[in-house]
């Protein structure tokens, strides 16, 4: 992938993630469907945090931080949707200045994540985790009487 076709798809993601998300209200920030799941603002910060992780990974020599248990306890700090666009914005932005950067056709650390694949996979990584966690925004939203604009105009 080539960093013009790469920041396409990264900054098309946050704009997707932005229009799911700008259904919910502050008040909706602590929402969520059941017991024990993320929150509405858990599941935005969590998009965030995970950004940063993909970052991160593609750019240490021991690969991905894989302590999920303080990822999962990062995003449940999240309580309000301004926290979490703020960080949304500094994820994403941090990512687009790596991006810059970066030598996207370097592998990636052996490892269990992506392990020997070129950077330029993290992309794909991150930009399919805020999907699939947009989707799962997407199905909050319904639960609350509420339903999401489409993410793609």
């Amino acid at each position: 992938m080539d960093k013009k076709t790469a920041l396409h798809e990264l900054k098309s993601s946050k704009q997707y993630l932005l229009r799911t998300a700008s259904i919910f209200t502050e008040d909706d920030a602590g929402y969520a469907p059941a017991e024990g799941m993320y929150t509405v603002a858990g599941q935005l910060g969590h998009i965030a945090i995970t950004v940063d992780w993909f970052i991160r990974g593609a750019e240490s020599p021991e690969g991905f931080d894989m302590d999920f248990e303080a990822h999962d306890q990062a995003a449940r700090a999240v309580t309000t949707l301004a926290e979490a666009h703020a960080l949304i914005d500094k994820h994403y932005d941090a990512a687009e200045a790596w991006l810059a950067e970066a030598d996207l056709a370097a592998l990636l650390p052996e490892g269990m994540v992506m392990g020997g694949a070129p950077k330029a996979e993290v992309i794909f990584g991150l930009v399919d985790h805020a999907a699939h966690h947009r989707g799962a925004l997407s199905v909050y939203a319904r639960t609350m009487g509420k339903v999401a604009p489409m993410p793609y105009m």
